[in-house]
């Protein structure tokens, strides 16, 4: 039986905490870092924005120790039981940079554990946490990755990405399109370096979700996030590449991402693609459709029950045991 163990580390002055996930049986043993995706989600992939406490990093965890594969999984400085004590801190500081910083430091605190092979780590990020282990994995690192996977990672800019989701919630909506024109003029003066000054006839919806990325606890991150897609970290990848897009997912799509992704890899043997059809954006099994989806609270992702996606899980698991070089083991 896998042992779990919570584990604890200094950054910059703040706490960062973890799980652990040991296999049974004589290590060494290979090990994942998961990477949560964006806002306050936490080590398990769950946040307090969404219903459920069901996370799929919690899951993929549970799943890798049961085929000999340890994992750590962390609280970004802000997300996690200490974020409303960290906040303060963090105003003005939040970056790219600081959350590669996080990920290195889970890394070393993995790689302090004395059943983990160092030679085999692999690096998993989900969303916005594929960009964090991009960015690892194309700069210098005392601890490189054996591999990486990119679990729903964007292959357009983020502003492109909520552009495309407000224009897609609008389209019944008689005045969708005079809004989404007010909309992508806020978002050309945020991505000229201007304050977005939204439109007040805007719905107060909308307001808020633009307003989100001019939150001072937000920047910088906010504003390299609005401009930053995977594709130009993808070129630079010299290391084995797993690429997935679920065919559920209503944040990233197979061919308006997934396309331009496998463009930009064109010619490189080191990636590879999947596009398993049932699954979500966090890659659980969803059989509904994408408007279902929209209309479910915090789009159902962490309710009891939901689990994952099984051909997901399968490829991740043939792809890291076959760059690793290990024995297929029984899950």
């Amino acid at each position: 039986m896998a042992t779990s163990r919570d584990v604890s580390w200094q950054l910059g002055g703040i706490t960062m905490e973890g799980t652990a996930l040991r296999p049974d049986g004589d290590g060494p043993f290979p090990a994942v870092v998961l990477v949560a995706g964006s806002g306050p989600t936490d080590r398990d992939w769950c946040s307090p924005m969404l219903p459920g406490r069901n996370g799929s990093g919690r899951l993929f965890a549970e799943e890798f120790a049961r085929a000999g594969i340890g994992s750590i999984r962390y609280d970004k400085q802000a997300s996690g039981p200490h974020v409303m004590d960290n906040i303060p801190q963090l105003i003005g500081k939040l970056s790219m940079q600081s959350h590669l910083d996080e990920l290195a430091a889970a890394v070393t605190a993995l790689t302090a554990l004395d059943w983990v092979d160092r030679a085999k780590i692999i690096g998993l990020g989900n969303s916005e946490g594929t960009l964090h282990v991009l960015h690892y994995a194309t700069s210098d690192q005392p601890v490189p990755f054996a591999g990486i996977v990119l679990a729903a990672p964007p292959g357009r800019p983020i502003q492109d990405i909520l552009l495309s989701q407000l224009t897609l919630q609008s389209a019944q909506d008689p005045g969708g399109a005079e809004m989404m024109a007010k909309v992508a003029e806020a978002a050309d003066r945020y991505a000229a370096g201007e304050p977005m000054n939204p439109d007040p006839a805007l719905p107060d919806s909308v307001k808020l979700v633009l307003a989100s990325f001019e939150t001072p606890a937000n920047l910088p991150l906010a504003r390299e996030l609005w401009t930053e897609s995977a594709i130009d970290s993808l070129r630079r990848v010299e290391i084995p590449t797993l690429v997935l897009i679920g065919g559920r997912d209503v944040q990233i799509d197979q061919k308006l991402d997934g396309g331009p992704l496998q463009e930009a890899a064109g010619g490189m043997p080191n990636v590879a693609f999947a596009f398993p059809p049932d699954a979500n954006h966090v890659f659980k099994h969803d059989a509904r459709t994408p408007a279902e989806v929209a209309a479910t609270p915090g789009n159902g992702y962490n309710e009891a029950g939901t689990r994952l996606d099984p051909e997901s899980l399968q490829t991740i698991l043939s792809w890291i045991r076959r760059i690793l070089g290990t024995q297929p083991l029984d899950t």
